[in-house]
């Protein structure tokens, strides 16, 4: 042991012989010092631990075990113990994302590949292990290479930092002897005279010595021994930090130092087109293969790109190494489920820009996936250049990278905002292809680029185009807004990208997602006749499920917002058809891609589950599902609560929305009735009144402030969808209000109902000649009088009880007599008998009136 560590030991030894002689123990203090402790744990408080530091000390607890196992060869244990830890760290992906690759879990993976391989290297070792361990060490040793694969950089890294240590710790301890050795002297000397001092006080107790003169010599001795214990401390923390200054000096700072560029060419190297095309061969044969610094690889093409700008070998060769540039950037991270991280995506960015500047810079240089190597020309000369390459499959993998870096951002974070700005550039970047694909792609090309910029429009609303359709472009005083707002509307583009598509394309799959866009972005706008047009004559709703699953996510955001568009124009019926199939599936997050739900092992797997994790939608593209849920259950109330007033007391009734009147059973099975607070419970309260035909209630838990905040003001022209709502619930409350209560008037003015519900005469007059129209009300206007008198030819409700209990007769006897002719062998008896007048009597029943029969049969 060196002397440095030697020191720190007397000094604690000394500290604690010292403190053993000061304060001597009485009997029994043992005992009360327990129950003191006991009584400070009990008061102690719950410490509260972020998730790092739990996840982080998890994996911690592991690799103690992983490497107590590795003291004693137990490869079982190991290996156990190595799968809890890759499963732990799999918990805290997301933490790691964040803090970065905790040094401590690269260490043990370097540390424990190393151990596996010197155990293997060792065959006399391997055949005195037992069976298990043996089969544990190979399948560990598998295990650990595999794995490691992720992590090839830092584990490097790391082992490079441990090479450069063992040379210059050597010195450093070297130094720290040294140092120790001139401070040794003062402590023994310290020693020596404490050791006196002490034997003193020993030989005091031993002896005996009077209380009253000691006094005094007992406190110098106490401060002597303090001011020693005070000097031996700062002495020691000096030379700590020497040994740190040491150790920064010499370990440390060569990583940063002695990293040196490595050297693209030889020295005297007439740099030349074909030497530097056979240097980035070179390099790209590295591509891919295992051991390889992709970080490297980067630099050196960046390196060879600023070779050949310097001898001005060309725009050719520059724009070919920026292609490897590229997508040696997208192969930065092999797994596909990963997303880049910002410095990459910067950088990718930049490098696409550039290349973008070299192409538009000089049309003489010619690039295509369908140039073969050998016919390339990338040397200066009369000829173009021609370059092998497809810029549209870059800009095409760098809009779906930031798609995967959107979907991997916590939405309400201040990075996901941040993330977010970079889709200005992103369009940008298209906008900038889409002009030089026109002038130079070919139509497959060009409709390609067309679907990624309708992809980035289709989605958003266009708000300057708003202002202006309602007259309120005055308004605005920058000169840069006047700008922005003289642009083009995005109606206007969809409608030219779109149209070249339908009439170019010849996939179907890019004319199917132009088609749906397209339909999106006129609902979004509330344009609804030309959305359902353009949705009934594409007739996609009859193969839809064949397409793809992307292509049908995106036809369910359509629909959802092709209803929702509906239902602001005031076509309630119409919303709630196209809202039917994704509320009543009860999947509606999952197949608008905006969430996957939970679900067993069995129905889906880890690898399908990462599958459709790609599929998600961003944030930022999502529909409120908590608005579309409120859209449709209003649709439904309108519908449903008239239909159910008139065929209160028919047996056959169906259902409209089997989810709304789930949705009414919950209301009812509460025990308690209170102030409704969620958004269902608004609506089931609504409907109860509008039960009732009570429609101020009914328009007071519809429109509200808390519904206002929730829903209605998410709308982009919020007012008009509120007194489209009211108009539509008084409307409706009055059609319930004739269906529940006909039978108790026998004429009733149409005033008074114009009174009641605030509506005007002509409405009024309109809805009930509607309703006597199609028979759903048996009833004649008045016009002189302006009343409308019943006709009495409803069933009262005991004379419906009594149709009900027959039909129901009828039925139990037609079954006895079924089954009393299969007990008799006499089949199809039943079917082929004469039932003229059972039919005749069940003519009578007719919905709309009541016939006198003779019910004497039953």
């Amino acid at each position: 042991m060196s002397r440095f560590f030697a020191t720190g030991s007397d000094s604690e030894s000394e500290e604690s012989s010292s403190a053993d002689e000061i304060t001597p123990k009485a009997p029994g203090a043992t005992f009360k010092q327990s129950l003191l402790l006991s009584d400070d744990e009990e008061d102690t408080k719950r410490v509260v631990r972020s998730a790092k530091d739990k996840r982080f000390e998890e994996l911690t607890n592991l690799i103690k075990t992983i490497r107590n196992a590795m003291k004693i060869r137990d490869m079982s244990k190991c290996l156990e113990e190595f799968e809890q830890l890759c499963r732990a760290f799999l918990k805290s992906k997301n933490i790691v994302d964040k803090e970065g690759v905790p040094p401590f879990y690269i260490r043990l993976l370097a540390d424990l590949e190393d151990y596996l391989n010197q155990l293997w290297e060792d065959k006399e070792g391997k055949k005195k292990m037992n069976k298990n361990n043996a089969k544990a060490l190979s399948t560990l040793r598998q295990k650990i290479r595999k794995y490691n694969r992720d992590f090839e950089s830092e584990i490097a890294a790391y082992k490079e930092v441990k090479s450069k240590t063992k040379s210059s710790c050597l010195f450093s301890m070297h130094c720290m002897n040294l140092w120790g050795g001139v401070n040794l002297g003062l402590i023994r000397s310290d020693e020596s005279s404490s050791s006196d001092e002490d034997d003193d006080d020993d030989d005091d107790e031993d002896w005996g010595s009077d209380q009253s003169g000691s006094s005094g010599e007992t406190s110098d001795k106490e401060e002597g021994k303090t001011s020693s214990m005070s000097m031996l401390f700062l002495k020691n923390l000096f030379n700590t930090l020497f040994v740190f200054l040491i150790l920064s000096l010499f370990v440390f700072s060569p990583i940063a130092t002695i990293q040196e560029k490595p050297k693209m060419f030889a020295k005297g190297t007439e740099i030349n087109t074909a030497v530097v095309v056979k240097k980035l061969n070179e390099i790209l044969q590295a591509r891919g293969k295992k051991g390889t610094d992709r970080a490297a690889q980067i630099e050196l093409f960046h390196a060879l790109a600023a070779i050949a700008a310097e001898n001005n070998l060309g725009q050719g060769i520059l724009v070919k190494i920026k292609f490897n540039i590229i997508a040696s950037l997208y192969d930065y991270n092999p797994n596909l489920a990963a997303f880049m991280k910002p410095d990459m995506w910067k950088k990718c960015l930049d490098c696409i820009d550039e290349l973008l500047d070299i192409l538009f810079e000089h049309n003489n240089i010619f690039i295509g996936e369908n140039i073969a190597e050998d016919s390339e020309n990338l040397a200066v000369s009369d000829q173009p250049f021609r370059v092998r390459g497809c810029i549209l499959t870059l800009v095409e993998r760098m809009d779906e990278e930031f798609t995967k870096i959107m979907q991997n951002t916590d939405p309400h974070s201040q990075e996901y905002v941040d993330n977010l700005k970079d889709e200005g550039r992103v369009c940008g970047i298209v906008d900038r292809l889409l002009t030089y694909m026109e002038n130079k792609g070919s139509t497959e090309e060009i409709c390609r680029v067309y679907l990624r910029r309708i992809m980035h429009t289709y989605y958003k609303f266009d708000y300057k185009a708003h202002r202006r359709s309602l007259g309120l472009q005055g308004e605005t005083k920058s000169e840069q807004d006047q700008e922005e707002s003289e642009g083009e509307d995005s109606a206007v583009i969809m409608d030219r990208l779109c149209k070249f598509i339908y009439a170019k394309d010849r996939t179907d799959r890019i004319r199917t997602c132009a088609i749906l866009c397209h339909i999106y972005h006129h609902a979004l706008h509330s344009r609804w006749y030309q959305a359902r047009d353009l949705m009934l004559m594409s007739h996609l709703q009859d193969n839809i499920q064949h397409a793809d699953p992307p292509v049908q996510i995106l036809y369910n955001r359509t629909m959802v917002q092709l209803g929702i568009c509906a239902f602001r124009q005031g076509m309630i019926k119409d919303a709630h058809n196209a809202l039917l199939d994704i509320q009543s599936s009860g999947r509606a997050k999952e197949l608008l891609g905006q969430g996957l739900l939970m679900r067993n092992m069995q129905e889906r797997n880890a690898e399908q589950e990462k599958i459709e994790k790609r599929r998600q939608v961003p944030f930022h593209m999502h529909i409120n599902l908590e608005l579309l849920e409120c859209v449709y259950l209003v649709s439904a109330m309108l519908l449903e609560i008239p239909y159910m007033a008139a065929h209160e007391f028919d047996a056959r009734r169906r259902m409209i929305s089997k989810q709304f009147h789930h949705q009414l059973r919950v209301g009812e099975r509460q025990p308690l009735l209170g102030p409704p607070e969620s958004m269902r419970e608004h609506v089931v309260a609504a409907s109860k009144a509008m039960k009732m035909g009570d429609w101020r209630t009914c328009h007071s838990f519809i429109i509200n402030e808390k519904m206002n905040s929730k829903v209605w003001d998410l709308f982009p022209e919020a007012q008009r969808v509120r007194e489209m709502l009211v108009r539509k619930i008084q409307e409706e409350s009055l059609r319930t209000y004739l269906f529940t209560y006909s039978s108790v008037y026998d004429s009733i003015s149409m005033a008074t109902l114009s009174e009641m519900f605030e509506l005007e005469m002509p409405t009024v007059h309109s809805i009930i000649s509607k309703m006597i129209i199609n028979e759903e009300l048996m009833a004649s206007l008045d016009q002189p009088t302006q009343t409308v008198v019943m006709h009495r030819t409803e069933p009262t409700s005991l004379q419906n009880m009594a149709l009900q209990l027959a039909e129901k007769l009828g039925n139990l006897v037609e079954n006895n007599e079924r089954v009393f002719d299969l007990k008799q062998g006499v089949y199809g008896g039943y079917f082929n008998r004469d039932q003229k007048s059972y039919q005749q009597k069940q003519s009578g029943y007719q919905r709309g009136g009541y016939r006198n029969q003779n019910q004497g049969n039953y």
